[in-house]
């Protein structure tokens, strides 16, 4: 994946007004929505006694360890992947095409709820499948924190100025992912799978290669 993209502007997504509309979201949403929710969800298991601490504290942390991997194939596989018709590359486009051409649109760095609910709720029905609240609503819990360390680490990287080493190593692993090597660095809140699995580029390796394969044509 190769994309020209624009610092410091917006586009328009769709040509349908609402549609552009929902498309649109404050940072803060997914926050002000899933918060709530999660720990009510959370609170009414352990006072009912659905289920208990010691599951929580085994169930959540393997909730959280999954939305990293999710997070890491959805990019990789889902968010990157263009096809060959016209289908495929428009909703290549919509998904996150948009925000490698603008990059820097501030409401667009967080997943609209429109896409976040379907997702939870799937990742819900599968689990309530299961049929073992004890531990599924801990580990759901686990899964959506997950999410929303994503959706703040992404719109942080961005937007803000990290202030710390390990927020700069994220923001220099994400930027080179968007500036220099778009096929490596699929980790955005973590970068661990990228360096486990082999994906992982630095900023300046990453420009380096890239200066070697634009001048190897001349040297033929």
């Amino acid at each position: 994946m190769k994309t020209d993209y624009e610092r410091h502007a917006s586009g328009r997504m769709f040509e349908n007004n609402f549609l552009e509309a929902c498309s649109k979201i404050h940072p803060a949403t997914p926050f002000a929505f899933y918060i709530p929710l999660i720990t009510a969800m959370l609170g009414w298991a352990l006072w009912s006694g659905t289920t208990r601490v010691g599951m929580v504290a085994l169930f959540a942390p393997l909730g959280y360890l999954t939305w990293c991997f999710m997070e890491y194939t959805l990019h990789r596989n889902l968010f990157h992947w263009e096809g060959n018709g016209p289908f495929t590359r428009r909703f290549h486009a919509i998904i996150h095409g948009y925000h490698h051409t603008y990059p820097d649109d501030p409401q667009r760095l967080v997943m609209p709820l429109g896409a976040s609910i379907p997702l939870a709720i799937i990742i819900g029905g599968l689990l309530w499948l299961v049929g073992r609240p004890d531990a599924t609503i801990p580990y759901f819990f686990g899964v959506v924190v997950g999410y929303l360390g994503y959706d703040y680490l992404h719109w942080a990287v961005h937007y803000k100025k990290p202030w710390t080493q390990w927020g700069k190593a994220l923001r220099a692993h994400h930027m080179a992912h968007h500036f220099a090597c778009p096929d490596k660095n699929f980790g955005i809140s973590h970068r661990w799978i990228d360096v486990l699995v082999g994906s992982m580029q630095v900023r300046g390796q990453a420009a380096r290669e890239a200066a070697q394969q634009e001048s190897s044509p001349s040297q033929q």
